[in-house]
């Protein structure tokens, strides 16, 4: 497994990696409709310009399998909430179903807190769909801390997510 700093040309793989764990993972947690609906390429220009304008502080990493294929990505950055104790956030990360287990999600979170110790950020939040027990066992089994709960709206339903927290994060990069 190869895992790297995204180019502009991995935007539609990417974009199939997001659509598709999407459609796996929150199929019963998210409305169907929405999910349904969901699109490679409205994805893939969504990752064009997050990975063609660096000046905004995102940065992605991808996984590859031994043919190339990506089959996960990370994405960090500054914090997107409020939540002073914490320098960085990972935004997202996402491995195609059939290649989790495998260790490709423990790999992708220590690039991202490499990524985020050489920008000067020590700490680091995600926040995770509550419903999504398989990832919250992951994070916890990182160190993760619970921070909160907070509700959000999306395709018309109200969903919950968790916050958890690393203060250090060179803790992760051991894990």
């Amino acid at each position: 497994m190869k895992i790297r700093l995204a180019t502009i040309a991995d935007a539609p793989s990417i974009a199939i990696v997001h659509v598709d764990t999407w459609r796996s993972a929150y199929r019963g947690i998210i409305p169907d409709a929405y999910l349904d609906n969901l699109s490679y390429e409205r994805r893939t220009n969504f990752w064009h310009q997050a990975i063609a304008h660096p000046a905004n502080a995102t940065f992605v990493y991808v996984a590859e399998d031994a043919t190339g294929r990506i089959v996960g990505f990370a994405s960090g950055g500054p914090p997107q909430s409020e939540q002073p104790d914490y320098q960085g956030e990972l935004w997202a990360i996402y491995v195609l179903q059939e290649h989790q287990g495998q260790g490709i999600g423990r790999q992708l979170v220590k690039a991202i807190a490499r990524e985020l110790i050489s920008r000067g950020m020590s700490s680091m939040l995600l926040w995770v769909l509550k419903d999504n027990e398989p990832s919250r066992r992951f994070y916890e089994s990182l160190g993760g801390r619970f921070i909160k709960e907070q509700q959000f709206e999306l395709g018309g339903a109200t969903l919950t997510e968790v916050g958890y927290g690393w203060p250090d994060i060179t803790v992760l990069l051991h894990k």
